[in-house]
């Protein structure tokens, strides 16, 4: 799955650029923060993250058939993701 607002390869905001690591670098580091840190230390980070989110998506004007076209999708990516984790193919999450 492709995150949109992350650059293709070859596009013109694809630049290369050292000072903007690559995504899964800074998943990496959040993972071993979070490792390192207890949640009440991490956790209102995180917090405001999702928070600004919703925020965000909430300012966003969208019709009714919109709003039901993304809900259709994240039910069906729901249902799939649930479908593969009773088959024990969870993509290597660990709880």
């Amino acid at each position: 799955m492709s995150d949109s607002r992350t650059p293709e390869d070859g596009s013109a905001e694809a630049d290369g650029d050292p000072e903007r690591p690559p995504r899964y670098e800074q998943v990496i580091r959040w993972a071993e923060y979070i490792k390192d840190n207890p949640p009440a230390v991490w956790g209102p980070q995180q917090n405001a993250v999702v928070n600004g989110q919703i925020e965000s998506a909430r300012a966003v004007e969208m019709s009714a058939e919109d709003r039901a076209r993304i809900r259709a999708f994240a039910d069906a990516e729901l249902r799939r993701d649930g479908e593969q984790d009773a088959d024990g193919a969870d993509g290597g999450r660990t709880e």
